[in-house]
C-alpha cells in the first residue's frame, strides 16, 4: 500500500512539474523573439525578423490563447516560413528600389577601358584606365596576346588585389560612312 502511495505521489509530482514548465513557456517565446531581433540587427537581411514575427504570432500568441506546446511550435514554424516566403521578398525588393544603380569601387572597374602606359615584361605592365587611375596590370591567361604594346587599348577583365587583369580591346574595322553633304535646316530665329 505504501508503494502505491509513493508511486502515485511521484507521478503527481512529475505531472505538476510538467505543468509548471508549460505555464512559463511564454518566457521562452519572448526570449526567442528578442534573440532573433538581435541577430536581425546584426545581419540586416530580414530573415531573422520574419522568424521573430512568426515566433511572436505563432508561438507566443498560441501560448497566450492556451494552445498546447506542440501546436505553439508548429504555428511558430508555419508563420515564420510563410513570412519568409511572402513578406521578405517584398521588403528586399522595396529596399533595393532606392539603391543607386551606378557601380562603384572595384565593380566599376570591370570592363573599363584603358591604354597601356608601361611595357609588359614577364606578363606584368602598367595601364592607365579611362577613369584616370594608373594600375599595375597583367595580361589575362585566356587572352591570345602574350604582349600588348605601349599605347594599345585594353579592357579590364578582372581585379586581383591591386593588379588589373586586362585583355586587348578588339579592334573593330571602321567602315567609312558617307557624311551628309548638306547641312540640316536651322530654326528660323524671330
Amino acid at each position: 500500500m505504501n508503494e502505491d502511495l509513493l508511486n502515485c505521489a511521484t507521478m503527481k509530482g512529475a505531472s505538476t512539474m510538467l505543468v509548471d514548465l508549460t505555464q512559463y513557456l511564454w518566457i521562452l517565446w519572448l526570449a526567442l523573439v528578442v534573440l532573433f531581433i538581435v541577430i536581425e540587427v546584426l545581419t540586416l537581411e530580414f530573415t531573422f525578423l520574419m522568424i521573430a514575427a512568426g515566433t511572436l504570432i505563432g508561438g507566443l500568441g498560441t501560448n497566450l490563447l492556451g494552445g498546447p506546446w506542440w501546436l505553439q511550435i508548429a504555428l511558430a514554424a508555419a508563420f515564420s516560413g510563410l513570412l519568409i516566403f511572402t513578406i521578405r521578398p517584398v521588403l528586399l525588393m522595396n529596399l533595393e528600389k532606392g539603391a543607386d544603380p551606378a557601380k562603384s569601387n572595384v565593380d566599376a572597374l570591370y570592363e573599363l577601358g584603358g591604354r597601356v602606359t608601361g611595357a609588359f615584361a614577364n606578363g606584368v605592365g602598367e595601364v592607365k584606365l579611362d577613369n584616370g587611375e594608373t594600375w599595375t596590370a597583367r595580361i589575362d591567361d585566356r587572352s591570345p596576346a602574350s604582349a600588348i604594346p605601349v599605347g594599345e587599348r585594353v579592357a579590364v577583365a578582372a581585379i586581383e588585389g591591386a593588379i588589373a587583369v586586362v585583355v586587348p580591346e578588339p579592334s573593330e574595322p571602321r567602315t567609312a560612312e558617307p557624311r551628309a553633304t548638306t547641312k540640316p535646316p536651322r530654326k528660323e530665329e524671330k
